[in-house]
């Protein structure tokens, strides 16, 4: 059984590497799409919202609601990106960590 300073020693190195992959995160960018790529949304993995691209195309004033809808739609195609890259980046944080089977570190 390892002592309590080899337990505190791995929990402070686990503490920093869990703040690099966080502060990563927000560095990697997703982008996420609708309407066959008329709307696109950039986000970090983090979830920032980088940037909104609408085609021209689609300011007309009686298309409001598809352009809402679609905007919507490249929001939650962008979260979901930048979910799985959240979840990619921590994997590879926690590859060498000895943690018990089914513990997760909240990020």
């Amino acid at each position: 059984m390892q002592n309590i300073y080899d337990i505190m020693r791995m929990a402070q190195e686990a503490t920093k590497q869990l703040e690099a992959a966080q502060a990563n995160l927000d560095k990697i960018e997703v982008d996420g799409m609708a309407g066959g790529g008329m709307v696109k949304v950039r986000a970090t993995a983090k979830g920032r919202i980088v940037r909104v691209d609408i085609d021209p195309s689609l300011l007309n004033p009686g298309d409001k609601e598809m352009v809402e809808d679609l905007v919507a739609a490249a929001f939650n195609d962008a979260r979901v990106k930048a979910d799985a890259a959240s979840s990619a980046e921590m994997q590879k944080m926690t590859a060498g960590l000895p943690l018990p089977p089914g513990f997760k570190l909240p990020l």
